[in-house]
């Protein structure tokens, strides 16, 4: 597989199910509790005795990403507390050998590929468990240390779960925050790392937060066009800080909110990572759960505008870097095919401006119904009639319209020429 069509095919994707679990899931505060609390590493390792999730909790995972209708999954097999949730030659620090003594990556990547789901691993490359980390100059042996666990583990992780799609490191930054991304991939000896992994695994993508520059962005939180990659948008159901299990949580997004996400990341031509944090016994709650399920049912009846699309410059919801915005909802396109996802429903008539390709057809998605519309070459306002008044879809209904060529946005050379009609 070429880099075209392995960066295509995940595009197509372009909807994964991230899962943060850790000896963190225990304590209910999240995931960077050890350190927050500044918790010393030998109290911290005590949790690992009573790490035992439930036999299935994987099945499970993978049965709430097809529902879903995510086509691919991310795992943390380590976080920066340095618990593995795998069995390692470099480190005793693992769910195999404490606890539930049990290969929970084994578990998810068995179940994930039986439901044809593709695979993906999230490793954290700092461990707060060694001062190398903090301080390097101070303990050299201890940075040494922490740079042959991670050739080690990712050796592992590359070798012994057959073929990997997606590599997302994390933990890359320096401690005191004062380093460039040079620096960091220097730190990490990242060049030579990666070189291992495409060895192992020649088809894998690689995110960049290893410090340098690989095949996609993955900013968290919020949803952008990637500078020079592909931009994977990570993101919470819940506050921006919980990635992993808090007990309370006042503010999940709503159903609306995670659609209109996907939606702007399909847009943009990105991909939507979106994140549970499974309980203790590793069980998904059920906030997540139900608003999971109904993104999944919206995607089943959306599909085609979704899977598969391309990146389209038709003035949608909030693109970063225009003026321009329609109040009603993003579009995504396949070739000449615009889709019109609407979430802010407007009644019979829905109005859309500067579309600089001739209009050809105008249906509903939901129904194949036709729709009357007029289309001003001059002007590029695209008019649509006799709509339903209540939207169809209560989340978002989504509009399908034909073009002669692949949709454009019309330049305008004057700026104020709409005033006067």
């Amino acid at each position: 597989m070429n880099y075209e069509e392995k960066m295509l095919l995940f595009n197509q994707n372009r909807f994964g199910i991230y899962v943060h679990f850790g000896l963190y899931s225990l304590l209910g505060r999240g995931e960077w509790t050890m350190y927050s609390e500044r918790i010393p590493a030998k109290e911290y390792a005590k949790l690992a005795d009573s790490f035992n999730p439930k036999p299935g909790c994987a099945e499970e995972w993978v049965e709430t990403a097809v529902a879903a209708g995510a086509k691919y999954m991310v795992l943390t097999t380590r976080h920066h507390e340095g618990f593995s949730l795998f069995d390692s030659k470099y480190s005793d620090f693992t769910s195999v050998k404490y606890g539930c003594k049990r290969d929970i990556v084994r578990e998810y990547v068995d179940a994930a590929r039986k439901a044809g789901l593709r695979i993906g691993f999230y490793y954290s490359l700092l461990d707060w468990r060694f001062p190398g980390y903090f301080e390097p100059e101070k303990y050299p042996e201890s940075k040494e240390a922490l740079l042959k666990q991670i050739f080690g583990q990712v050796r592992e992780l590359m070798t012994n779960y057959g073929k990997i799609d997606i590599l997302e490191y994390d933990g890359g930054w320096d401690a005191k925050l004062r380093l460039d991304r040079p620096q960091w991939a220097e730190f990490w000896h990242a060049a030579e790392l990666n070189a291992m992994v495409r060895e192992l695994q020649p088809d894998i993508i690689i995110n960049d937060r290893s410090g340098k520059d690989e095949d996609i962005e993955t900013p968290e939180q919020v949803v952008k066009s990637g500078v020079q990659r592909m931009t994977e948008s990570c993101m919470c159901i819940g506050d921006s800080c919980t990635w992993g299990y808090v007990r309370f949580n006042p503010n999940w997004k709503t159903p609306e909110q995670l659609i209109q996400h996907l939606v702007q990341a399909a847009q943009l031509g990105g991909n939507y990572l979106l994140n549970i944090g499974p309980c203790p016994d590793g069980s998904i709650r059920n906030e997540e759960l139900e608003r999971l399920q109904i993104v999944g049912g919206w995607l089943k009846e959306n599909a085609e505008a979704i899977y598969g699309s391309q990146r389209c410059e038709l003035i949608g919801a909030s693109q970063p870097g225009l003026v321009d915005l329609n109040l009603q909802g993003p579009w995504t396109r396949k070739d000449n095919i615009g889709y019109w996802c609407i979430f802010r429903w407007g009644g019979s008539q829905a109005t859309a401006v500067l579309v600089g390709t001739p209009v050809k057809k105008v249906t509903l998605l939901a129904n194949g119904r036709d729709y009357p519309f007029d289309w001003d070459a001059k002007t590029g306002k695209l008019k649509i009639y006799d709509l339903p008044i209540l939207p169809p879809d209560p989340l978002c209904s989504v509009i399908k319209v034909e073009f002669s060529d692949v949709p454009r946005r019309m330049e305008e050379t004057d700026l104020a020429d709409w005033i006067n009609g």
